[in-house]
């Protein structure tokens, strides 16, 4: 081996990070999966920050909480290009995973901000709907689900027969929503119900299911 050679050093390759996905119906305990990977992170003495969309108003201001009451410090953020881009000043060099709540709600800007995270070595772990009250992708979960190195699937248990399920029925006055009815509306058990394939209603319109393939 000649000298050069010898002195010639291969830098270190920089390690990339991932991107994890919990994904499901209301009441299937996402936001619960969530808290409970981020606290094993803390554990493994790593940087956590949590992030929340600002339309989600059910709980502090800046605090994430899941249906069985418990709840994590949370940064609040909106779909404004300031908000989206205050997540890359929050989750600085020194933070090592961040996690992400309802991410549903956050506008497709979101996207390009969580795979440079992705780059600079950052664990990512978020949770939110995939299907929204009409049975359908539910905003950027979609694409997230496709571009993560890891997606968990959650289900709830059917409020009418007791299976399981992954739909989020939504009920005004006691009936199902109309399938025209306003995409968003942040709410608990007041709600929503989780219902099955077969116990799920909406009143669609003629092939619209069809019109999404």
């Amino acid at each position: 081996m000649s000298d050069q050679a010898s002195r010639t050093i291969t830098p270190a390759k920089k390690l990339k990070g991932f991107l994890h996905i919990i994904a499901g119906s209301m009441f299937s305990g996402k936001t619960e999966e969530l808290m409970r990977r981020l606290r094993r992170a803390e554990y493994a003495k790593q940087n956590v920050i949590t992030i929340k969309h600002l339309i989600d108003n059910r709980s502090h201001h800046q605090c994430i909480l899941s249906h069985n009451g418990q709840e994590r410090s949370a940064h609040p953020v909106n779909n404004t290009p300031q908000g989206i881009k205050s997540i890359l000043d929050l989750a600085g060099p020194s933070v090592d995973v961040v996690g992400f709540d309802e991410v549903q709600f956050f506008s497709k800007e979101l996207i390009p901000v969580i795979m440079t995270l992705i780059e600079q070595g950052k664990q990512i772990i978020v949770a939110g709907l995939d299907l929204d009250f009409r049975g359908e992708p539910f905003g950027i979960m979609p694409k997230l689900m496709a571009l993560a190195d890891k997606v968990t699937k959650l289900q709830a248990i059917c409020h009418s027969c007791g299976n399981e399920s992954h739909y989020s029925q939504r009920i005004i006055n006691g009936k199902p929503a109309e399938y025209d009815d306003p995409i968003v509306l942040v709410g608990a058990s007041e709600s929503y119900e989780s219902r099955c394939r077969s116990c799920f209603s909406i009143n669609q319109k003629p092939n619209v299911l069809q019109s999404h393939l």
